[in-house]
């Protein structure tokens, strides 16, 4: 059987095709393998900017980091994070309390093995706890928050990270105020993914 020029070449086009995977990287060197979580927790140092003075409380986070494939998207993840700022109150606000909890994205360079600055936006709920006198009482109310942020990750030891995070708060308006909250939190974190390959 003869075949046509047309024919031999749509024939050495598929040989072709068919024989580069055989020379193709099945898997790229650097994937990430586990669980692309990592949780933590801290202490935060916080100007409640209500009343005077600084306040201290607790900080949860959970940070998902997926391994994705564009070099676009490397670095990009979600954080979700509460907040609970009630220690050290002053003595015109004994029961100043500022809660916050939402999520949002996160960037985070990873040049570097073992030291990964990052930013984060996020959005939240907020709740305040306050005392203005008023009669009737009213000493609670809610609002949503927009956050942004900073930090550093640092590798102690294994899995474990030491985290240094900076925050500014923009809470919608309460009784004629706009509150902005800033603080730093410093805490640990346990970060699910393997060690080898990062």
């Amino acid at each position: 059987m003869r075949l046509s020029l047309a024919s031999k070449a749509i024939l050495a086009a598929a040989l072709v095709a068919a024989s580069v995977p055989a020379f193709s990287q099945v898997a790229p060197a650097a994937v990430r393998s586990g669980l692309p979580l990592a949780v933590g927790g801290g202490y935060s140092t916080w100007d409640v900017d209500w009343g005077k003075g600084r306040m201290g409380g607790g900080t949860l986070w959970i940070d998902y980091r997926p391994s994705f494939s564009s070099p676009l998207l490397h670095g990009f993840g979600l954080e979700v994070e509460a907040r609970d700022v009630s220690l050290g109150g002053s003595q015109s606000q004994p029961n100043m309390r500022q809660d916050t909890a939402g999520g949002g994205v996160t960037y985070t360079w990873l040049h570097y093995r073992d030291f990964h600055p990052y930013g984060k936006f996020l959005a939240s709920q907020g709740s305040m706890d306050f005392n203005i006198g008023a009669v009737p009482p009213y000493e609670h109310d809610t609002r949503a928050l927009f956050q942004s942020g900073g930090g550093f990750e640092y590798r102690a030891f294994g899995h474990i990270w030491a985290r240094g995070d900076y925050e500014y708060q923009f809470w919608q308006i309460l009784l004629g105020k706009r509150p902005d909250p800033q603080g730093l939190t410093f805490g640990v974190m346990y970060d699910f993914r393997p060690v080898h390959g990062r």
